[in-house]
C-alpha cells in the first residue's frame, strides 16, 4: 500500500535540456543565499533565505509530483483500497450505533497520512541520496534546513491531498462520514496537520540512516503493519489488551487516528475509546512532542549522513546496485 518513491530527479520543462529539478532547486537555495545579506549561517536572514529556498524547491518537486501519472497512481491505490475494506465491513461499533465502516475509513486515513510521512518519505530521502543528493548539499550554504523545508511541504501537500480525495470519495461511494459542523472540521485541520509535523521529521530522520531504496521499504513496513494492527485504526482500541494499549499510545499513530475519529464520528462514538473520551489535549499534547522530537533528530542526521557522502561512497553504492541488478537478471 506504498507509492512508489518520489525523487527530484525529472526534467523540468523550462529547465534547459540536461537540468533537473533537483539541480533547478539546487541553484534556487544558492541563488537564495547568494541574495541575503547578513553573514552565511548567521542570524535572521540566513534562516528566512533557508526557508524561502526550501519552499521554492518543494514547489518545484510538487509540479513534478502531479505531472507524473505514476507516481499518483500509487497514491489512487491506497484510496480505492481504503473503499473497498469500507464496503465490505457492516455492522456497528461494539457499544453505539456508529458503524463500524466509519471508524475504519476514519482510521485509514489516519494510516495513509502516518505512511506517507513515515513510509514514503524515507523512500524518497534514501532514493535521493543514492542519486547524489545529499553529497551536493555539502556545497549548498544552508542545504540540510531547505532540503527538510522541501520536503516536508511536498510530503505535507501530498498527505492533505490524498485525505481530501479520500473522505471526498468515501462521502460520495460509500456514505463515509464527514465532520458534522465547524468545530469538527477544525479538529480535523489541526489533527491532520500536527499529526503530519509529528511524522514527518521522524521519517526524514529514518531515511537519514537506512542503507538503501529497497531495503528502507523492507525494514519500516513491517513495524508500520503493527502500528496499524495495534493503534486503534482499523478497529477499536478497547478490544486490544492492556498492555498492547499503552505501548500503542507512544507512537504518534494511536492519537491521530483518535483525533481523526473525534472529528469525524459523532460524540457517541467515545464510548468505543480506552478513556470514554477523545483526549483532545493529549492528542495535541503528544503529536506536539512527537514533532519537537523529529525535529531535533531530523536535521543532525541529515547533516551527519550527508557530512559521510563522497564521490567514492556513491560510486561504491552505484556498483553494487548494478550488480545485485545484474545478478537479478
Amino acid at each position: 500500500m506504498t507509492a512508489a518513491p518520489h525523487t527530484a530527479t525529472a526534467v523540468e520543462p523550462s529547465a534547459p535540456a540536461g537540468g533537473t529539478a533537483g539541480g533547478d532547486a539546487r541553484m534556487t537555495t544558492g541563488n537564495a543565499h547568494a541574495e541575503g545579506t547578513g553573514p552565511a549561517g548567521t542570524g535572521p536572514a540566513p534562516r528566512r533565505r533557508y526557508w524561502r529556498a526550501g519552499f521554492q524547491r518543494g514547489g518545484i518537486e510538487l509540479r513534478h509530483l502531479l505531472r507524473n501519472p505514476k507516481e499518483m497512481s500509487g497514491h489512487l491505490v491506497n484510496i480505492v483500497v481504503a473503499l473497498l475494506l469500507a464496503g465490505y465491513i457492516s455492522g456497528d461499533v461494539p457499544g453505539t450505533h456508529t458503524p463500524m465502516a466509519h471508524l475504519t475509513l476514519a482510521g485509514f486515513a489516519a494510516y495513509l497520512l502516518f505512511q506517507i510521512g513515515l513510509i514514503n518519505l524515507p523512500q524518497i530521502l534514501v532514493t535521493e541520496r543514492d542519486e547524489g543528493a545529499l553529497l551536493r548539499l555539502r556545497a549548498t550554504p544552508g542545504g540540510i534546513p531547505a532540503y527538510l523545508v522541501a520536503k516536508s511541504l511536498l510530503v505535507v501537500t501530498m498527505a492533505l491531498g490524498t485525505l481530501v480525495l479520500l473522505l471526498t470519495a468515501a462521502a460520495l461511494l460509500v456514505d463515509g462520514p464527514l465532520p458534522h459542523d465547524a468545530g469538527g472540521w477544525l479538529t480535523l485541520l489541526w489533527v491532520s496537520a500536527l499529526g503530519l509535523l509529528a511524522v514527518v521529521p521522524l521519517g526524514a530522520a529514518i531515511g537519514a540512516v537506512l542503507p538503501n531504496p529497497r531495503e528502507a521499504l523492507a525494514l519500516i513496513m513491517l513495524p508500520a503493519m503493527a502500528l496499524l494492527i495495534t493503534s486503534g485504526a482499523m478497529f477499536p482500541l478497547s478490544s486490544m489488551p492492556a498492555l498492547v494499549q499503552k505501548i500503542a499510545s507512544v507512537f504518534p499513530l494511536k492519537w491521530m487516528a483518535q483525533g481523526l475519529r473525534s472529528a469525524l464520528l459523532p460524540d457517541a462514538a467515545r464510548a468505543a475509546e480506552p478513556a470514554g473520551s477523545w483526549e483532545l489535549p493529549t492528542v495535541a499534547l503528544v503529536l506536539a512532542a512527537w514533532t519537537v522530537a523529529g525535529f531535533l533528530l531530523a536535521i543532525p542526521l541529515l547533516r551527519r549522513a550527508a557530512r559521510r557522502e563522497s564521490g567514492s561512497r556513491l560510486t561504491e553504492r552505484h556498483r553494487k546496485s548494478s550488480a545485485g541488478g545484474t545478478r537479478t537478471a
